[in-house]
């Protein structure tokens, strides 16, 4: 797949990245304009639940292909999917002529709701608060939210508030974290036909 032409919203917002070391081996497939089409498999059942909502809910269409040593525990496979899918974004964004680069959202399931602020600032950044009332999620540890979040903005390149403003079931909190996710990705990755080939910031570049 290739990465889109410079500010042409006609070009397919594509990007493939493999990564591969001594613990994990990953291939991403991104379509930042796709319909929410997902084939996931990280052999972390909750994980895919949870890549399959960023998908949905992202409209974003993604192919996840992770082999990692789930034998010590699933650490290496979570961060290293959001490495590489913070790798594959920020390759179709390309030079985010014509993006809104800003996106919002607030998502609730039953008595949890979420905020989760997003800027393709290109600076890496992450303020994460989600106090998860259990400790692992149908054998997913709750601890990897933050190590799939922080692997992502160090290579999408964004800035990234997370926020569980209330909860009491840990899938829940965990579920609206990635839907509200998904919805303000969804927000900063849309082409501005006011901000055609103009890049959103007052620097000329991000």
């Amino acid at each position: 797949m290739n990465a889109p032409t410079a500010g042409n919203a006609c070009a397919p917002r594509t990007a493939e990245v493999t990564r591969n070391t001594a613990e994990t081996q990953i291939t991403v497939r991104v379509n930042l304009d796709g319909t929410g089409a997902a084939k996931l498999h990280t052999g972390i059942g909750f994980f895919d639940h949870m890549l399959d909502q960023i998908a949905r809910h992202g409209l974003i269409d993604l192919d996840i292909h992770a082999v990692g040593d789930l034998h010590i525990d699933g650490h290496h496979t979570v961060e290293d999917v959001g490495i590489t899918l913070g790798q594959a974004v920020a390759k179709a964004v390309g030079d985010k002529k014509g993006l809104r680069r800003y996106g919002h959202a607030y998502v609730p399931l039953d008595e949890a709701l979420s905020r989760v602020v997003v800027d393709f600032s290109g600076r890496p950044g992450l303020t994460m608060h989600v106090p998860f009332t259990s400790g692992s999620i149908g054998g997913f540890d709750t601890q990897l939210t933050f190590e799939f979040f922080q692997g992502f903005v160090n290579h999408a390149g964004v800035t990234l508030h997370i926020d569980n403003l209330r909860g009491v079931n840990a899938h829940h909190q965990c579920e609206t974290v990635f839907k509200a996710f998904a919805r303000a990705l969804r927000a900063a990755l849309e082409l501005d036909p006011r901000m055609a080939g103009v890049i959103p910031s007052t620097k000329g570049s991000l």
